[in-house]
């Protein structure tokens, strides 16, 4: 498996990678996902959480949605990452039910309307969230990640670094995505855990050193 030593070999991993899960069939995709999500729901983070927040998969990334109709019928309010209008780089999380008015981002990517968004009521800061399910595009055994270069969710997530409590932080991924080793940048977030649909990765302390150039 390939490893990455700087900033150039960084994006040749995360453009082999993106290719990886993209190659994948729609079936793997599906077999992939259900596998996930059975893992997902053994998980004690998972379990007791009553505010989570999960994505909407864009470009492959592994698809966490089978478990939103999990959480509805547990009572658990789950919410989606919306661009933060006007804000360098960092996401708000809206309540999501099935009558959700949706629109399309920059990235092509669905998400809440802003106008919906736009009302306190109707999204948390990260912190009041129990849990966050976020995507990556390479991890490795350390509990490292890579992410798509945007910068967003460490952005967003900085203050989990120096306050707690915090969200128990899940990074998702296609097992293809596993390295075998990514380097650490000093402003990296870490996660308390990666899941496959093969492994499940916990981090040391639940606070290991972790890589992430963004989403």
């Amino acid at each position: 498996m390939p490893t990455a030593d700087g900033p150039a070999e960084r994006r040749q991993l995360r453009r082999d990678l993106r290719r990886r899960r993209r190659a994948l069939t729609l079936r793997q995709q599906r077999m992939a996902s259900n596998r996930l999500c059975r893992q997902l729901r053994r998980m004690p983070e998972v379990q007791r959480a009553r505010r989570v927040a999960l994505y909407l998969p864009s470009d492959g990334e592994i698809d966490p949605r089978p478990l939103i109709a999990w959480f509805e019928k547990r009572c658990v309010a789950v919410y989606l990452p919306v661009l933060r209008p006007l804000s360098d780089n960092r996401l708000w999380f809206v309540r999501y039910h099935r009558g959700t008015r949706m629109a399309i981002n920059r990235f092509g990517i669905p998400e809440p309307d802003t106008r919906h968004g736009a009302h306190r009521a109707r999204r948390l800061p990260a912190w009041a969230l129990d849990t966050i399910l976020l995507p990556l595009v390479g991890f490795d055994d350390a509990g490292n990640r890579i992410g798509m270069g945007g910068g967003f969710y460490d952005r967003t997530l900085a203050f989990a670094r120096r306050t707690r409590p915090k969200p128990s932080l899940i990074g998702l991924a296609h097992d293809c995505q596993h390295v075998d080793a990514l380097p650490v940048a000093g402003w990296d977030v870490p996660l308390d855990a990666i899941v496959s649909d093969q492994r499940l990765v916990r981090t040391r302390s639940g606070c290991p050193a972790r890589n992430d150039d963004g989403r």
